[in-house]
């Protein structure tokens, strides 16, 4: 037998919903990478008497959360001046951003995201340039994650169109009618010749499919944009390398009003019942956000084991409105929780997206949905594991599982008092916060401790990337093209509107 680790709790949640997933002054068993046994500590503790161990009376050990959905920003766009809008002006509105090294953002995001107890992420990662640019901007941010110890899904992508606006084919048309200075303008955010395209891409990802096959945390995943940036060949031509490689997909869908109308708009159907009828859905499929799914595409996806990530925060910030979630669970489908680089308080805090996801689905009669906190707890774990296809490994605590665990404190959550008779999943989910978690072990290992991570130099990444920014000029050519593009960009949509889609006047229709 090789060497044991007792992780002790006051309390154990593996996970499940019911009241005996719960153990009181209890310990898991570690042996290497995987939990050999959960029990009571002083069993545990007479049995591996040579053991060491982590922990104490006075924490709660839960399943390491798992972000579903993200981007790994340093400074957030708020710091980099750009405010909340609507999803499509936002997007332009990002030219404004200063460039940024993804190794720095990446170490930092990673070092946010194992402080709130985030054990596994689905980083979609967004890339332009030449296919060396997009190949080295890859293997940095792998690096990265490599070294502060995480488990991720790296789903990298491209778009190959509509890189002015969103309606298929109408990047040329929508340029012709710009006043000729912008359009002008407008060729500079269009590829240059020698960038990337699709078969560039399926190159790069080849061979990191390859390289990463046997990686113990980091899986590469196939990350195209959405469905509406990428053609038809190439997303059919994702599904069979993802299929060939057993990997995961993960793409943006339905997170806009003006993408619920660019579905019929531009394919004659929802766009989930048209990537249906492509054939690319599937378990190994998944979208981000599905604010406005309709009916029929919330049960096409549920019948194929196509999954969800909720981004609740993003959505609000985004303006983009609120998912139908109770349908979606409901329907059986795979839902998981995800930050999206993007959360309500620009703080990265899994905890107030748990408690956002809860009570923005509560509706306001008796009798009607409202979802259990145990429920949007499993979205935040095993939802998540299931979402990435490793449900038989992640997402609870259980003999055979990985080793990833988070260890709470509960000093302030139970202080000054707390009933002896509290569910203590209730409690966890509505008082804890980023800042109580303590402990962290991914793959058996423990990468954050008292707070800070262990394999990262939290203080010299975030002093290294201040020092970047500050040296980096702020892009104004970009900015000003952004700025008298907008104008034109909102006229665009605005043609799109279909008054009785509104989400203020006609919220809660779906079909």
């Amino acid at each position: 037998m090789s060497e044991v680790t007792l992780v002790r709790g006051r309390w154990i949640v593996t996970g499940g919903s019911d009241a005996a997933d719960v153990l009181s002054e209890g310990a898991v068993a570690i042996e290497g990478n995987t939990i050999r046994e959960i029990g009571s500590y002083a069993t545990l503790r007479k049995k591996y008497s040579g053991a060491s161990v982590l922990g104490s009376d006075s924490v709660a050990v839960v399943p390491g959360f798992i972000n579903a959905h993200h981007h790994s920003n340093g400074a957030s766009a708020a710091q980099h001046g750009v405010p909340d809008m609507l999803l499509e002006p936002w997007l332009l509105a990002l030219r404004r951003m200063r460039s940024s090294d993804v190794y720095l953002n990446t170490l930092l995001s990673s070092a946010r995201l194992l402080a709130t107890g985030v054990t596994s992420v689905v980083d979609v990662h967004g890339g332009r340039g030449t296919a060396q640019a997009f190949d080295d901007r890859a293997r940095r941010a792998l690096k990265a994650y490599n070294e502060a110890g995480i488990r991720v899904a790296f789903a990298p992508g491209i778009r190959t169109q509509c890189h002015l606006v969103s309606g298929i084919g109408d990047d040329e048309n929508f340029r012709s009618a710009l006043p000729e200075e912008i359009r002008v303008e407008s060729e500079m955010d269009l590829p240059a010749p020698g960038d990337a395209g699709a078969d560039d891409y399926l190159g790069i990802m080849e061979g990191l499919c390859r390289e990463f096959a046997n990686h113990p945390t980091i899986d590469i995943w196939y990350g195209p944009p959405g469905p509406q940036w990428v053609s038809d060949d190439l997303l059919c031509r994702i599904a069979e390398a993802a299929e060939h490689h057993d990997t995961g997909i993960q793409t943006h869908g339905e997170e806009s009003y003006y993408e619920k109308l660019q579905g019929p708009r531009d394919y004659g159907k929802p766009v989930i019942l048209y990537l249906h009828d492509l054939g690319v859905l599937g378990p190994r499929f998944s979208i981000a956000h599905g604010v406005w799914l309709s009916e029929p595409e919330i049960e096409v996806m549920a019948k194929t084991g196509a999954a969800v990530s909720h981004n609740p925060s993003s959505n609000l910030r985004l303006r983009a409105g609120i998912a139908p979630l109770n349908a979606m669970l409901d329907a059986g489908m795979t839902v998981a929780l995800g930050m999206d680089g993007n959360t309500i308080n620009d703080d990265e805090d899994m905890f107030a997206e748990i408690r956002l996801a809860l009570r923005l689905q509560r509706t306001p009669r008796l009798g009607t949905p409202a979802p259990a906190n145990t429920r949007i707890l499993e979205m935040a774990t095993a939802g998540g594991a299931r979402l990435m296809r490793q449900e038989s490994r992640l997402g609870r605590l259980a003999p055979g599982f990985a080793a990833d665990l988070v260890l709470v404190d509960l000093k302030r959550i139970t202080w000054p008092w707390v009933a002896p008779e509290v569910d203590p999943r209730d409690l966890i989910i509505m008082r804890a916060r980023a800042g109580d978690v303590t402990t962290v072990l991914v793959d058996g290992e423990v990468v954050l401790r008292d707070g800070q991570p262990t394999r990262v130099d939290l203080a010299a990444v975030a002093a290294e990337l201040r020092s970047a920014m500050a040296a980096t000029p702020y892009p104004s050519e970009a900015a000003e093209r952004a700025e008298r593009l907008m104008p034109h960009l909102e006229a665009y949509y605005r043609e799109w509107e279909q008054p009785e889609l509104d989400p203020y006047i006609s919220y809660n229709s779906r079909s």
